[in-house]
């Protein structure tokens, strides 16, 4: 199975990584955002493997290694009054 509805199972994955980074830039908190982003960001790395695009690949990795990066392991202390 190559397409579903007409469109070929690449496009559609790359449709989904687009949806979620949009969807990402609608979101108010900072770490859903951060979530919401990897995803779309995800995606996109399998979209990029799929069409052997290494700057899409790249591009995603890094920004999923930033978001992971300010989610797990540079954790805000919480501000002292």
């Amino acid at each position: 199975m190559t397409e579903f509805l007409g469109v070929s199972i690449t496009e559609w994955i790359g449709y989904f990584a687009s949806f979620f980074v949009l969807l990402s830039f609608l979101m108010r908190n900072i770490v859903t955002l951060r979530y919401v982003n990897s995803i779309g960001c995800l995606f996109f790395v399998a979209y990029g493997v799929l069409l052997d695009s290494w700057p899409i690949i790249i591009t995603n990795v890094a920004i999923v290694s930033v978001n992971f990066y300010y989610l797990f392991i540079n954790k805000r202390k919480p501000s002292e009054a």
